[in-house]
């Protein structure tokens, strides 16, 4: 398969379509992280369908400060990654062509949501991001678009503008894609030496180990429900590593499924750990959310969670995150 690089809209207007369409959006400096979003594009299209990718830097996605100028510009690179992961196209438009006439006047705001976590400390980031993110899928039309889990917050946003404003674009969430150590990807990633590299594994340590602690809390409370409430219950539940919690195993069963404080607390000693680092990691938020709108949940939360952290290593600012499911109590 050869990818067909375009630039202008109307180049790709006028190409046959026969199947769907899909499109990847991303903003270059591919990886495998994309080449996992192409892919899986590739699969949804089959053999009729056609994959876009679009490689574009949005300039108002980046505020005050921001590493706009910095970002990478790969194209060539991008190319080939994409081609090998099975894209037809490549639309790579140029700024006077996603905003023909200077900035937009009018443009997606991202709501209540868009202040929370990232948005409190990229203020405008994801009006920037929306507009974007709308402009090219009037540009591209295409059936289905696909965006990594990565970037949750970004996700939730996109799929509530294409509920409320009747996009007729299916949205497809892809899960993230992690380097052997558990570094999710990102074209960030590059920026790091490899001590800031060693800091910033913290990240997807603090995670795991939320998730680790969340774990151990759900099967708890499955073995307490299984086991009757008398002696053998205690006994149980100590063999599984919870002594504290069998002393009163009778409290444990009938408890709310899991403990976000807890699964907040694991997580957060790790980053706490990091801050000791050389060089240090600089904590921006640690978060467990609901994702429908992205404010931190309570104790007696059921339901689908986010665990998200942010933080600096060095001069490179770097997100992560994980799903949870709080289950609801028999």
């Amino acid at each position: 398969m050869t990818t067909t690089l375009l630039r202008t809209a109307d180049e790709l207007h006028a190409r046959t379509r026969g199947g769907r369409r899909t499109v990847v959006m991303t903003m270059g400096a591919l990886h495998e992280g994309h080449a996992t979003l192409v892919r899986t594009a590739r699969e949804l299209a089959g053999p009729d369908g056609e994959v876009v990718v679009t490689v574009f830097v949005n300039p108002l996605q980046f505020g005050q400060g921001e590493d706009l100028d910095r970002y990478p510009r790969t194209l060539d690179a991008d190319l080939k990654i994409a081609e090998q992961a099975g894209a037809d196209v490549v639309f790579a438009p140029s700024v006077d062509e996603v905003y023909p006439g200077g900035e937009p006047q009018v443009r997606i705001t991202a709501g209540p949501m868009g202040g929370r976590l990232e948005g409190s400390f990229r203020p405008g980031h994801f009006d920037g991001m929306l507009t974007v993110v709308a402009k090219l899928l009037h540009l591209t039309r295409p059936d289905t678009a696909l965006f990594g889990q990565k970037d949750a917050q970004q996700l939730a946003l996109i799929r509530r503008m294409a509920r409320d404003l009747n996009f007729g674009v299916e949205i497809v969430a892809v899960p993230t894609v992690r380097e052997e150590d558990g570094l999710a990807l990102s074209s960030r990633n590059r920026f790091l030496s490899a001590r800031e590299r060693r800091t910033a594994l913290a990240l997807s340590q603090a995670l795991f180990a939320g998730r680790d602690r969340h774990a151990a809390q759900e099967a708890l409370r499955a073995r307490a429900r299984e086991v009757p409430a008398t002696h053998a219950r205690a006994e149980a539940l100590s063999a599984i590593g919870e002594s504290r919690a069998a002393a009163d195993a009778h409290a444990v069963a009938k408890a709310a499924p899991g403990n976000p404080a807890a699964v907040r607390a694991a997580a957060r000693l790790v980053l706490d750990e990091a801050v000791r680092h050389d060089p240090p990691l600089e904590l921006d938020y640690l978060a467990l959310v609901d994702p429908s709108d992205f404010t931190e949940i309570d104790d007696d939360f059921t339901g689908e969670a986010v665990l998200a952290v942010a933080a600096r290593v060095g001069t490179t600012r770097l997100i992560d995150n994980l799903p949870l499911t709080f289950g609801a109590a028999s």
